[in-house]
């Protein structure tokens, strides 16, 4: 089991944060602080014991001895192997008094045969208890028992003892075992931490993390069949790159996947052992999928299928339950299926066809199964099956038989066809790299130009979201031209579907490609797409011909609202900052997805409602959709989103004042990625972090990030043409701090003259903004005021309440205080709502400096170390005397003097002295 993004030691563990919370708490205990036991408990493979050598690894870090015991299947009838195992470093316990030492000699002790009298249990004991206290007393404990459930009775006796009498002493007691073999001394009266499956996202990552990563219908097959075990997303990849894939036998629930050995012992080590009746009825089981007990009775109405089970129900295996037979895991359906030759598993294929006539669909894939060649009656019977899921919205199962009637299909060009169709399905699932495999198989099977030209289409959608944006873009704009004159309504939704790939790389000359093709293409045929190529080509100029296709693009939705126009005319609007306008779009589409379960572009959507949502100042809803969009895209493999997400994420936790999380956050979403080929991400991220450090006090370096979102040229430039021109104004508030306000300045007059004639009201108030903060005349209030008075503006309510505080703090300096309360008061209530406390903060000591009253500050009183930092800084030390003094760094006392400042009301170092002779602690 690999590691996971949300714990900060290496190496990484992933999804379980709150489990590793449980064992540090533990540790925590040693002092006596809490309870000092603890047990996990799961199934095999849940990764217990990666568990168990994090706490030994943090136990060392924390200076604690480590005692550790592992159970053992062969050990399991030695009398006390368990707690000699565990206890060997101690032993023979020298120092101890004569009757616990000869206690332990006679328990462990070469001689211990050789003594008249029977060792009693209570004595061993007492010995065992007298030893860890001992070796406590030197130095505290941590008790490590790893697969407890194989422990001899008598150790798992001594240890029960142990755990009960571990208060008053600096020892902690760590114990796992499977869910189904916790010893009866542990089983109830200690905590209990269930180790259960990975999420979703947890298992995408982890899975993506292994040597060979699987793509595709395999990467989701396996996610499926693993169900959140991580040995099993371990060893599943590890069985299919050497080669061990299944030759048939895909019911509909899907292919039974091949095991290693390793699975095979944890999930199937009784299946040998079984009676042939049994096997024969588990193999049904395995075949059917979903298995209804009357399927199995008509599939076989020679066996007694009821009693052929019952051994297996009692192995634990299978439970029979409501009319139906459920696998404990997918993993046995597994074993089962591959445990048995072909011929038995095509003839359980076939009985099991023969019984479900009244199931068409099921039926279809029973003998889809059992075909050993391409079979025209099987194909049209799985493609009709295909039709009705689709239109159930189940478009993953849809491409899933699509994909298995093209195989059997004997017709090339209808080959082809429907391979499309199943890459057309795959893509609404969510699963890219799947609907790259299937389009890049078409033109291996047919010349038509029109089914190879959709094939790129699709190929090059897939390549964008992988982020392969030139790639995508090589295929993309290449049908487009090709198509422009025989196919334009083709050449148009491929120049629609490359114009994301454009905007997500930045780059200029794709956008000269996307306006030179988009000149080509003549038609009016789908308006929302040509408004969408439109805005990505130039979202700046011509903002009255923009509109224009924008009003016939809306007209188009109002007459038919196919997802085709929510998704087109949702980007279009975001990217023109008809912000609001975007949110009710993209959340319209994301109902009509929800309600088709098309996964796949649920998480670009999503993401984009995410980005809208936040602009618009709905923080809550906007990491909610992040979250959402993250951990679709990374069942499905979509790059593009899950780092795009993750950085969104890292973005909300710099406003709302966790610079260290936003940090850790912005480094994790873009690990092992080239932000270079992706120049919107790129400038996020470099947002995020710059944000970060704003937030921390850590002006220069804030500068510097967002000084990065554009170039070094004379008259610098945007490094993305749209996204790195919203933080002006936050380049402009860190260059004053920083004091680079005469470099800001460039930028700033360059993007305004770039920008002129007609900026959007948006990009208007925030060039204003910028000027004014960097303006050092009374002409800012000229600026302040442009910037506010533009009633459009509300919709950006976070960068409006900015300038507000900037505003309120340039009159307050002024002496116009009336005035400043009013802005700063405005301000405030935003900052509220939003939960961006550091703004809050700041903006409520401004507050407090104009003369209003605004209650007890947000930060509350002063931290032990906050106050001997502030003291400090009043006599006159710098941060970097603070740091050598309390062994800090300078960064950190620079950070604690941040959160000082507004807690005391104060604005700059200066004020210190009279601040703290006021604030006395209650």
């Amino acid at each position: 089991m690999h590691g996971g993004t949300d714990h900060p030691r290496e190496p990484r563990i992933l999804g379980r944060t709150a489990e590793l919370g449980r064992i540090d708490r533990l540790l925590a205990a040693v002092d006596g602080s809490g309870p000092q036991v603890l047990v996990l408990t799961g199934e095999p493979g849940a990764g217990k014991s990666t568990l168990v050598d994090r706490a030994a690894e943090r136990g060392r870090e924390l200076g604690l001895g480590i005692l550790r015991v592992r159970g053992s299947e062969g050990e399991a009838g030695l009398g006390l192997s368990g707690v000699h195992q565990l206890l060997h470093p101690l032993l023979p316990g020298d120092g101890l008094p004569a009757p616990q030492r000869e206690a332990l000699d006679r328990a462990f002790g070469p001689d211990g045969a050789g003594y008249e009298l029977k060792l009693d249990q209570l004595s061993l004991c007492v010995g065992v208890l007298a030893l860890v206290t001992a070796a406590a007393a030197r130095r505290p404990l941590l008790l490590l028992v790893d697969d407890a459930q194989w422990l001899d009775l008598g150790s798992v006796d001594v240890l029960g003892f142990l755990a009960r009498r571990l208060e008053g002493r600096p020892v902690v007691l760590l114990l796992a075992a499977r869910e189904d073999g916790v010893p009866a001394r542990f089983d109830r009266d200690f905590p209990q931490v269930n180790v259960g499956p990975l999420s979703r996202t947890a298992a995408g990552l982890l899975l993506d993390a292994q040597p060979d990563p699987p793509r595709g219908k395999a990467r989701a097959e396996i996610l499926r069949q693993a169900a959140g075990n991580p040995l099993a997303l371990i060893e599943l990849p590890r069985a299919l790159a050497r080669g061990r894939s299944a030759d048939g036998g895909q019911g509909a629930a899907g292919t039974a996947l091949p095991l290693t050995a390793r699975l095979e012992n944890l999930f199937a080590a009784d299946l040998p052992a079984l009676p042939a009746p049994t096997r024969r009825a588990l193999l049904l089981v395995a075949a059917a999928g979903a298995a209804q007990l009357a399927d199995l009775i008509r599939a076989a109405p020679d066996l007694d299928v009821v009693q052929a089970l019952d051994p297996a129900e009692r192995a634990g295996l299978v439970r029979v339950a409501d009319g139906r037979v459920l696998p404990r895991h997918p993993l046995v359906r597994s074993a089962v299926y591959h445990a048995a030759s072909f011929h038995e598993r095509r003839q359980a294929h076939l009985a099991l066809a023969a019984a479900l006539t009244e199931e068409p669909d099921r039926r279809a894939w029973q003998l889809a199964a059992a075909a050993t060649g391409q079979d025209a009656e099987v194909a049209d019977a799985l493609a009709e099956s295909a039709e009705r899921a689709r239109d159930r919205g189940g478009y993953a199962a849809a491409a899933t038989a699509l994909e298995r009637a093209a195989e059997l299909t004997p017709v090339p060009d209808l080959r082809a066809r429907r391979l499309l169709t199943a890459a057309q399905a795959a893509m609404f699932a969510g699963h890219p790299q799947w609907v790259g495999e299937m389009s890049g198989r078409v033109g291996g099977i047919t010349e038509d130009p029109r089914l190879r030209a959709e094939a790129s289409l699709l190929g090059g959608w897939a390549l964008g979201v992988t982020l392969r944006h030139e790639d995508a873009l090589t295929l993309l704009l290449g049908v487009a031209e090709a198509c422009a004159a025989p196919a334009p309504g083709l050449a148009l939704d491929a120049l629609s579907t490359a114009a994301t790939s454009v905007y997500n790389s930045g780059a200029p000359y794709y956008r000269e490609e996307l306006r030179r093709i988009g000149g080509l293409i003549d038609t009016d045929g789908d308006p929302a797409g040509r408004a969408w190529v439109l805005a990505v080509g130039d979202p700046h100029r011509e903002r009255t011909l923009l509109a224009r296709h924008l009003t016939e693009g809306l007209a188009a939705l109002a007459r038919s609202e196919t997802l085709g126009n929510l998704t087109a005319l949702g980007g279009t609007t975001w990217i023109l900052d008809e912000t609001a306008q975007a949110v009710r779009i993209l959340g319209r589409t994301m109902d009509l997805l929800r309600r088709a379960g098309s996964a796949g572009t649920n998480a670009t959507v999503t993401q984009a409602l995410a980005l809208a949502l936040f602009e618009n100042g709905s923080w809550a809803a906007a990491k909610d959709a992040a979250d959402e969009a993250f951990w679709m895209a990374t069942e499905a493999g979509a790059d593009n989103v899950t780092v795009g997400a993750r950085v969104l994420r890292a973005t909300l936790s710099a406003l709302r004042g966790d610079h260290a999380a936003a940090r850790t956050q912005a480094a994790e979403a873009v690990h092992g990625v080239d932000l270079r080929r992706s120049l919107g991400l790129q400038v996020r991220h470099r947002y995020a972090v710059g944000m970060a450090a704003f937030v921390a006090g850590e002006h220069e370096d804030a500068y510097e990030q967002l000084r990065a979102t554009f170039t070094r040229d004379f008259r610098p430039a945007p490094v993305h043409y749209h996204a790195s021109l919203y933080h002006l104004g936050d380049l402009a508030a860190a260059a004053v701090r920083a004091g680079r306000a005469d470099d800001a300045r460039t930028v700033v007059d360059a993007v305004a003259q770039a920008l002129k004639p007609d900026p959007s009201p948006r990009l208007a108030a925030v060039l204003s903004r910028a000027a004014a903060l960097l303006t050092d005349t009374d002409e800012a209030e000229r600026h302040f005021r442009a910037a506010l008075d533009d009633p459009a503006t509300d919709a950006w309510p976070f960068e409006k309440a900015l300038t507000r505080l900037d505003f309120g703090e340039w009159l307050r300096r002024r002496r116009r205080s009336v005035e400043a309360r009013a802005q700063l008061a405005a301000a405030l209530e935003c900052f509220q709502r939003l939960d961006a406390r550091p703004w809050t903060e700041r903006t409520g000591a401004e507050l407090r400096a104009a003369g209003a009253a605004t209650g007890p500050s947000a930060g509350g009183e002063l931290t032990p170390q906050e106050r001997q930092i502030a003291e400090l800084a009043a006599q006159g030390l710098t941060n970097r005397d603070i740091a050598a003094r309390l062994y800090l760094s300078p960064r950190t006392v620079g950070y604690h003097l941040h959160k000082v400042f507004p807690k005391l009301g104060i604005t700059a170092r200066a004020q210190l002295r009279d601040a703290l002779s006021a604030d006395v602690p209650r």
